[in-house]
This record gives structure tokens, sequence and C-alpha cells, in this order.
């Protein structure tokens, strides 16, 4: 029995496997126990027929487990006659010995070729067994709050815009500017890296004259985050590169560099700043309701995993197309305990103006880093008003004074309510 690509759950030494949830709808006339027991060996020890090699004694040590079948909703009798998709909760265990405590073999055996078919993994139950391989945040919510001197209140970070420039002094004059006013953390666009017309060389030295100049005169810490998402090895060069030329932070679109990637940077004990993730293009992955992976894993999870300090994800106040659960299940994915593993510092992003402080803040609570772009540069008065806006709401939230009150009393604020209010705004990341 214990060669059969199924047990009870209570059977299972959780330690020893990760549990992967799944969601799928199958027409009333297959077997989804057939189909289920399929998918567990399909992506352990065999294939779509029994091969010579595929003995018991292999299948006892590292065939996966279909340990639940729950239907939704659960029909007991009859099915009704215009039925025409079965809707299911699928839980398979894995020996995690097949893949070790390493993100890409993890992911090509739990969705690898069942992807292919109408089937979403909604969750990864990690053991401590495996989470002792990975070393998680080196900073996190209280690394970040000691390295800057923030106690309670949120962060600001703001985002250069445009996106892409070719004038490295004109965004050091912008970075100066949203630094002076009040951003805690200035970062590149996941649009710009290392390019020809603007490379590291000539942005980093002028970025952080421009931070030091605003620290002086604001009396804070400004931490730069910079991107340098790059192919592999460039991307470990550039982290390299990046340091030696004075930068406190880094920035990688950990999903385009890939996981593995992103942690090899993250853990690699040369580099002693944070490491902010960006989220690009893991809509591609878990947007699809019937495919593909979940963001509370592809985002919430995996990356805090693989060491990162702050993750940039959709917020739904702006222009992000993101429902609100789902953006709370992946903050939450960040900051409840892990065993060992460190917050990340959830930072949402996307369209997010003063006027939203008030709701980030409800939703998520202060140990957040609140993203902005345009929000900050778009300001009738400036970035540095801009940056002052979000300081003066921050602040207000947190002494609960309205913000409406507080625009009556500061003028960055009010004139940034006057222009976006508090509804959706429609600005660039």
């Amino acid at each position: 029995m214990d060669a059969l690509p199924e047990a009870l759950p209570d059977a299972i030494d959780v330690e020893k496997h990760v549990i992967c949830t799944y969601y799928t709808r199958l027409p009333p006339f297959l077997n989804v126990r057939d189909l289920a027991r399929g998918a567990a060996v399909e992506q352990s020890t065999g294939t779509w027929t029994l091969v010579p090699g595929e003995t018991p004694a292999v299948r006892r040590r590292h065939v996966a487990k279909v340990i639940g079948i729950y239907e939704t909703p659960q029909y007991e009798f009859s099915l009704p006659s215009d039925l025409e998709r079965r809707h299911y909760i699928i839980q398979i265990a894995f020996p995690w010995e097949n893949f070790g405590q390493q993100i890409p073999m993890l992911l090509s055996t739990v969705i690898g070729n069942i992807s292919l078919g109408p089937i979403k993994c909604l969750d990864m139950r990690f053991p401590r067994s495996w989470l002792k391989g990975f070393k998680g945040p080196k900073f996190g919510i209280k690394g970040l709050r000691k390295l800057l001197g923030i106690k309670e209140r949120p962060f600001v970070n703001n985002m250069i815009k445009p996106c892409v420039y070719t004038s490295a002094k004109m965004g050091a004059d912008l970075c100066y500017k949203a630094a002076v006013g009040g951003a805690d953390i200035i970062k590149d666009d996941e649009l710009l890296a290392d390019a020809s017309f603007n490379t590291l060389e000539e942005r980093i030295p002028l970025f952080m004259e421009a931070i030091d100049r605003a620290d002086s005169e604001k009396g804070e810490k400004t931490l730069l985050t910079i991107n340098i998402t790059d192919s592999v090895p460039k991307l470990f060069e550039n982290a390299e590169r990046a340091l030696e030329l004075g930068t406190n932070g880094l920035m990688i679109n950990f999903m385009a560099v890939g996981y593995s990637a992103f942690r090899h940077v993250c853990e690699d004990p040369s580099i002693n700043v944070p490491v902010l993730a960006h989220m690009d293009i893991t809509g591609a992955i878990s947007y699809a309701p019937n495919i593909g992976i979940s963001t509370n894993i592809v985002i919430g999870k995996l990356p805090r995993i693989c060491g990162s300090d702050i993750t940039v994800f959709p917020a739904p106040y702006g222009k992000a197309p993101m429902l609100k659960e789902r953006f709370l299940m992946m903050a939450h994915d960040m900051v409840m305990p892990l065993h060992h593993i460190e917050q990340t510092a959830p930072m949402p992003s996307g369209g997010i103006s003063p006027g939203h402080v008030e709701e980030v803040i409800d939703d998520l609570g202060p140990d957040i880093v609140i993203g902005t772009g345009a929000g900050i540069h778009a300001h009738p008065d400036g970035p540095t008003a801009g940056a002052r806006a979000f300081r003066q709401a921050i602040d207000a939230k947190m002494n609960g004074i309205s913000l409406k009150k507080a625009a009556a009393e500061h003028d960055e604020l009010k004139k940034a309510m006057d222009s976006w209010g508090s509804g959706k705004t429609g600005f660039d990341l």
C-alpha cells in the first residue's frame, strides 16, 4: 500500500513532504481520482504508462501521494442533469528529497507537466526541514527600521519617473527632490537597469551624491535600490559593481531572472544591503483563474524564502486590476510567522496617491513600504512637495487625524488631494 500514489493525510510525514493544494474543474464523466493519481505519478516516478524501472521500491521512496480530493459543492447522491463541470480541491504530497532545497526543481515538480491541463496551484505547505535550506531576508521589516531609524510609521518608496530616461543627471535631480521631501527609499523603475545610455557607472555616483545632500538637509537616511536585473552572470557582476560604486540597496525583477538567481544574490554573504524584489511578469503566471500558480505563492512566499527584504506587489487602490482579498493574502504571506524566515516588507504599488494612505494603512498596518511614482513626481508643485504630501498623509494617519483635516493644514497634501482625491488614479507604477 505504501507504494501507491495516494495516502491518508494523517499517514504522511509532513517533515518529508511539500504539500500542494490545487484547484481543477472537470467534465462530470472524468474520474478525478484517476486523474489526481496520474498527476502524482507523472510529477514524481512515472509517465503515461508503467516502465520496468518504476519498481515498488522506487515508488515507496519517491512517489508523490494524493492525500485529499474535495469536491465543492460536494454531491452525495446524484448529479444535476445540466451539470457541465465539477469543481475539486486536490492535495498532493511530494517527497522533497526528490527536488532538494531549491526553487527551480520544486516548481518543475509540483506544477511542471500538469500545468498543461486545467489546474491551478493554490498553495504550497513547506515543512521546517525544507525551509532550513534557505536563509530568508537579511533585513526584512525589523532590519529596515533599524537601518533607516524609522520606528513605527510606514516607509515611503519613490520610483523615478519617467520610467526610462537618457540623462542620469536628470534622474539624480529627481532623486534629490523626492528624497529631500521625505521619501525614505528611492528605486529605479523596473524598466531601467544597466542601459547603454544610462549605465550603473553614470547613475549610481550621481544618485548617491544627491541622496547624501538630501540626507544632510532633512536629517534622515535614504536608501537607494538600484536595478541590477540582467542575464546570468551579468546579474552578479552588476551587484558587485553597484556596491563598489556606492549604492546602499539593490533591486531585481525576480521573475525575469528566476528565483534561483535572485536567491543567489540575496544569500551572497558579500552583499550586506537590502534587496528589493519587483513583481514584473508575475501576472503571466498567476492571473488566470484556472491555471498557473497563485499570487500568494509567486509573489508572497517564494521571494520571501529566497531573501527579499522588500517585495513590490500590485495594490487595488490605483491602476492595478487586483482583487483586494488577493492583495491582502499576498501581504499576509510576506509577514506571517514562517519558522526562521524573517518577514519581508510588503510594498503595495500601482497608482497610489496620498489620498490612498488611510486605506493602505487600514488594510496592511504600518509595517509596509508605500510605493509611489507619479504620485510624487506629478504633484503640481513638483517631487519635493509630492514627497511631503505623502509624509503629511502618513503622519496624519499615525496620529489619528483625518486626511481631510490634515489637508486643511498642509498645502502640499491639499494640492495632492485636490488633484487626485482618494479614488482611482491611473498613474504609472
